[in-house]
């Protein structure tokens, strides 16, 4: 089997070991670091290629693997053998469904680093606590898949829980695996808060960016922001509350607003929510795009902006239902440990025969 359609003709080595090999030689000229800031996009591109590469060498050893175990069945037999090729068979079926996803990452800005917000909703303590238990499923997904994770925002609630949290997820196709998780999260559970023990319904909101930093053309008229500096408060170091470190910045065109609290200097706040601004910015006109693009393939109302997009229900009975692919699970534990990928899964596959009818 020739290598290069052995996967339906989706990878060709050559070409990537080409196009890898001009890239190199661009980057060791001698006069291609005098701007570095040209570099970005042949940088992102070579480490994607370089991505692509790995993933197939690992692909045809497994499918290598998977030949050599079905060749010693045949002539040996025997439960050993057998075993083997099972599991040779689910490590290869688990690359093929992880290669799938990725392949189904081709919208723009699917590669870059995503900035995720969570804000509860009505509540109080109850919806604050939920929006705690949403950020740590996304930090035990990020700890799975290898993102780094950093705070560009924290407030904490006034008993528990979190009032917001602003974090830069850093990691391989970040915003394309997240994007999908843009809404509002309900959460069904038997109150830890009440006495009584009644049920109680929470919900919080989740804002997926794609983070571009400096590296997208998003032009920012200093003359159109508002800047207020003030102090930082809730939980932090000793700076906090004893200095005017904090920043807002309101982006009057649009009536954005983003803040940042979480770092020492009010230089370095500022900073960090610039960042927020643009991704926030970016993210305004990649929706755009999207809207056109819906108009032309007259997506479902399921899976517009905004909507409410997912239930976890812990009592009376548990399970994760999204609302825009009908799919479910039933370990809720295992998904807000941060298992999402099966539901990320899914959406990506409905969006994409959707796109495609």
């Amino acid at each position: 089997m020739n290598n290069s359609t052995a996967y339906g003709g989706v990878f060709d080595p050559d070409d990537i070991s080409m196009r890898l090999s001009e890239m190199e030689k661009q980057l060791s000229a001698p006069d291609a670091w005098d701007k570095p800031e040209l570099l970005t996009p042949v940088l992102r591109e070579k480490s994607r290629l370089e991505n692509e590469q790995n993933r197939f060498a690992r692909l045809e050893e497994a499918r290598s693997d998977v030949a050599d175990w079905i060749a010693l069945a045949e002539d040996e037999g025997g439960e050993e053998a057998l075993e083997s090729l099972a599991q040779s068979l689910e490590h290869l079926r688990t690359l093929l469904e992880q290669t799938e996803m990725e392949m189904l990452l081709s919208d723009v800005g699917d590669d870059l680093p995503a900035v995720l917000c969570l804000h509860p909703g009505a509540g109080g303590t109850e919806a604050q606590d939920w929006a705690a238990m949403l950020l740590r499923m996304y930090l035990r997904w990020a700890d799975r898949h290898g993102c780094a994770c950093e705070y560009l925002d924290f407030q904490s609630g006034d008993e528990a829980g979190i009032k917001s949290a602003t974090l830069r997820m850093t990691g391989p196709n970040a915003f394309g695996l997240l994007k999908g998780e843009n809404g509002i999260h309900r959460l069904i559970r038997i109150s830890p808060f009440d006495a009584s023990g009644r049920r109680h319904t929470s919900f919080a909101s989740v804002d997926v960016l794609p983070d571009a930093g400096q590296n997208i053309d998003v032009r920012i008229d200093e003359n159109d922001l508002r800047i207020d500096v003030f102090r930082a408060g809730g939980a932090g170091g000793q700076h906090v509350n004893k200095t005017d470190s904090a920043v807002r910045i309101t982006h009057l065109p649009t009536g954005i607003v983003v803040q940042c609290q979480n770092e020492k200097s009010q230089h370095s706040n500022k900073d960090a929510a610039m960042s927020v601004l643009r991704a926030r910015l970016y993210e305004r006109e990649l929706r755009k795009l999207a809207d056109e693009k819906k108009s032309r393939y007259q997506d479902k109302d399921a899976i517009n902006f905004g909507s409410q997009i997912r239930t976890y229900t812990l009592q009376p009975y548990r399970l994760v239902k999204d609302h825009r692919t009908g799919a479910d699970e039933t370990d809720v534990d295992a998904v807000l440990d941060g298992n999402l990928d099966k539901l990320i899964r899914s959406l990506l596959l409905y969006r994409h025969a959707d796109r495609t009818q």
